[in-house]
């Protein structure tokens, strides 16, 4: 496969950026097979991923425990083509032109595994749409 365009970008942002935000990158990174350039963010990020999304995502085979919660800067957004919010309200900073979705998800952080699983399997529904609708192909 040639490359003639660059890589559409997609931003996942959660406040913590622990659980949500690092499975949909998880899920984005796996399910595109590098096709898609993938970021997250959290408004205020925790110190650690969620162990329990860490096991969620393991279950699936992929490995996410290598990830660190990253702060949100304006020029990741910037960066991205796509920006998901995943509950950051209004601390998502706005540019004309990019585009927004708001994927309303029960955050995993306190839950157990099997509170987390169908999270964490919407989230891969929705990455198979997303990747759908930028014309990515399913890499698995």
């Amino acid at each position: 496969m040639t490359e003639t365009a660059t890589r559409p970008s997609v931003l996942f942002v959660c406040v913590h950026n622990a659980g949500r935000s690092q499975m949909a990158a998880g899920w984005l990174r796996h399910l595109s097979g590098g096709a898609v350039e993938v970021r997250s963010a959290g408004s205020m990020p925790a110190d650690q991923i969620n162990p329990t999304a860490v096991e969620a995502m393991l279950e699936q085979g992929i490995d996410i425990r290598a990830e660190q919660p990253k702060i949100l800067t304006t020029e990741a957004v910037k960066a991205s083509d796509v920006v998901v919010t995943m509950g950051c309200g209004d601390a998502c900073p706005i540019f004309p032109g990019k585009r927004y979705e708001d994927w309303a998800l029960d955050d995993p952080a306190g839950q157990g595994i099997d509170a987390v699983r169908p999270i964490r399997d919407q989230i891969r529904s929705r990455i198979e749409d997303l990747l759908d609708e930028l014309g990515v192909p399913l890499a698995v």
